[in-house]
């Protein structure tokens, strides 16, 4: 097994463009913090924009981001991931702009329209990049775990931030925040133009290259990707595609917990992920990521089964003590899944092909994000929380088994784990050698 370094010896490692890159993490997603949890209070209380028009909006943004996506990762292959990222760091930093100044459903569309253009190409770019600074294996892991950290951070401290100066009865606030979102984009814009202007994250095309295997349907095509994008979907599905809405839903309508519980919820579950995601790294690295994942898997069904539970006792301390649980556990299980999947996928990819391997995972995500707030809306609208519950341990149950079909689909190196030597005996002197 793998032996795991601290975070001095993590750093040490780590390339000067990955040092780049990983201190300014928390400071991009800084502003994304301070507009996400308000967007819609934005168009509704703000904006006058009615919350069946403003959830349909906010759809859109996944719509768009869905439908480029995977241009983007080809894209990404052809012109490298610092120019894709270049283009949809842009394209968020103009679309807050129109955002904040927004007053017509018209113009708010556009606005997500170019939002939706970040999101759908800025993911396999941003994996591309990564990958292409850190070497594959433990490495690489890390840096998407301790990513994955950093962006929670930066949310978390922003959510703070709006939530202290946002205020709908002086409209400007809000222009102020969403202006402040996109400036947060001058610093990634700046680090791509300055200290890493020379890292294009393109990898030449091997000579022997049969074009025909570079292409979306060859790619998932792949046993392995193909039931990886699976798994991803399922992820996305029962996990975040629930957080904006499926979750908030049930803690309100089925826990009868205040919206100020809810919100303390995901305080916790920021403070979970930022307070455990380096002791987590430590404890997977150099184990099958597989395994992992079979880990979080329990965790995930743990976590919704306490939320269900919550309904029996609903408006009660008890309550509030089981939704506040729910997203402690579930956060755990979101430190074992961000280091695993990313990881997974990239060192799988063959270098030329990374955008369009993570185009896929992407895809995935977007789709979960899409479907999983829809379904969740349809259940608890019916009443049928016992139902949704069910839904979400099933598919927790359906992603473990996808892991370990994964797991005999993909070499051990992949996997996460170190392969051991070959030990082959010298026929004619009866001496062991090691092969490799």
């Amino acid at each position: 097994m793998s032996t795991t370094p601290g975070l001095r010896g993590f750093w040490h490692q780590l390339s000067t463009e990955g040092r780049w890159l990983l201190s300014t993490v928390a400071v991009q997603t800084l502003g994304r913090g301070m507009t996400l949890p308000f967007t819609v209070i934005y168009l509704h209380e703000v904006r006058g924009i009615s919350l069946d028009l403003a959830g349909l909006l906010m759809a859109f943004i996944a719509i768009v981001a869905l439908g480029v996506t995977g241009p983007g990762g080809a894209l990404t292959d052809r012109f490298g991931a610092r120019r894709l990222l270049l283009f949809s760091t842009a394209a968020h930093l103009v679309g807050c702009s129109i955002l904040a100044f927004a007053s017509t459903p018209v113009v708010v569309a556009l606005a997500f329209a170019f939002m939706g253009l970040n999101f759908g190409v800025a993911w396999p770019a941003f994996n591309a990049l990564i990958a292409a600074i850190t070497p594959a294996g433990a490495m690489r892991q890390q840096y998407f775990g301790i990513n994955f950290a950093l962006v929670n951070l930066g949310i978390g401290v922003g959510g703070i931030i709006g939530g202290l100066y946002a205020d709908v009865s002086a409209p400007h606030t809000f222009t102020v925040i969403f202006l402040a979102d996109g400036a947060a984009m001058l610093v990634p814009i700046a680090l791509l133009l300055g200290p890493l202007r020379h890292v294009h994250g393109r990898a030449d095309v091997p000579d022997d290259h049969d074009a025909a295997q570079g292409s979306y349907l060859a790619i998932v095509r792949r046993p392995a990707v193909l039931w990886m994008t699976v798994l991803t979907f399922l992820g996305t599905f029962v996990g975040y595609g629930q957080m904006e809405a499926g979750f908030p839903a049930f803690a309100r309508e089925v826990s009868e917990v205040s919206t100020r519980v809810v919100g303390f919820a995901f305080a916790l579950n920021t403070l979970v992920i930022v307070g455990l995601q380096f002791l987590v790294l430590r404890l997977i690295t150099g184990r099958r990521r597989t395994r992992v994942l079979l880990v979080m898997c329990a965790l995930w069904a743990a976590s919704w089964v306490t939320l269900g539970l919550t309904g029996v006792v609903a408006g009660t301390i008890a309550a509030t003590a089981g939704v506040l649980v729910f997203h402690a556990v579930f956060a755990l299980g979101e430190t074992m899944l961000q280091p695993t999947i990313p990881a997974i996928t990239n060192d799988m990819a063959p270098d030329h092909l990374r955008g369009r391997y993570n185009a896929v995972s992407s895809g995935a995500f977007q789709a979960g994000t899409i479907l999983g707030p829809v379904v969740a809306g349809v259940l608890l609208n019916h009443g049928w929380s016992s139902a949704f519950v069910v839904m979400l341990v099933v598919g927790c149950a359906a992603m473990a088994t996808l892991a370990l079909v994964v797991e005999r689909l993909i070499s051990p190196a992949v996997n996460g784990i170190d392969e051991p030597p070959v030990i082959s005996a010298d026929p004619v002197t009866s001496e062991t050698s090691v092969a490799g």
